[in-house]
């Protein structure tokens, strides 16, 4: 069975997309008040390598941990140059659950929302050569005569990543639903 499903929507405008990418960008931090400062961001990322660095301690673990700061995200990397046990903690739920606790680390240390992205692995890549198959996936189903391909629920995040992939291939898309149900719905441009 496949993950993208036909639906029978209108044509969105391309308009509606980069207003989409935006909202999804920030819809699950309905607390945010202001873009954080290169400052702030250094500093979740100090935190959240510092959580992160005691729990590969706690299980006994290897792995080089590298911060960055991008897109008014916080991005902390864990690899490992040896072959490792890292895997095991690169599994998309796994990484989404660390990620979660790494942000309550955070929140709790600064008092502010977090909307660091944690990659155990090189588990995000592994996600987008995911999506960038679903994505073609849906496309083929357009070209095919569908009048639009849905996609899963998934993070805001992650709808973001569709939206840049779907915009590469000339096509559009929104984000439709609430909560854990909000997916993208691609369309022709």
């Amino acid at each position: 069975m496949s993950d993208v499903t036909e639906t029978e929507s209108p044509a969105v405008p391309t308009e509606a997309v980069a207003d989409d990418a935006v909202t999804d960008a920030t819809d699950d931090s309905p607390t945010e008040a202001a873009v954080p400062t290169t400052g702030q961001l250094e500093e979740e990322g100090e935190i959240a390598a510092d959580y992160i660095e005691e729990l590969l301690d706690i299980t006994d673990l290897d792995g080089d941990i590298e911060i960055d700061t991008r897109g008014g995200r916080a991005y902390v990397s864990v690899n490992s140059s040896e072959d490792t046990n890292l895997r095991l903690l690169s599994r998309p739920d796994t990484v989404a659950a660390l990620q979660e606790l790494t942000r309550i680390a955070v929140q709790t240390k600064t008092g502010s929302f977090s909307r660091l992205i944690l990659d155990v692995g090189g588990s995000r890549e592994a996600r987008v050569a995911e999506l960038t198959i679903l994505v073609e996936k849906a496309v083929e189903r357009i070209e095919a005569g569908a009048d639009s391909a849905a996609l899963p629920p998934m993070s805001s995040y992650e709808r973001k990543l569709v939206h840049d992939v779907v915009s590469e291939r000339g096509f559009s898309s929104q984000s439709e639903g609430e909560g854990r149900d909000r997916h993208t719905v691609i369309t022709r441009a």
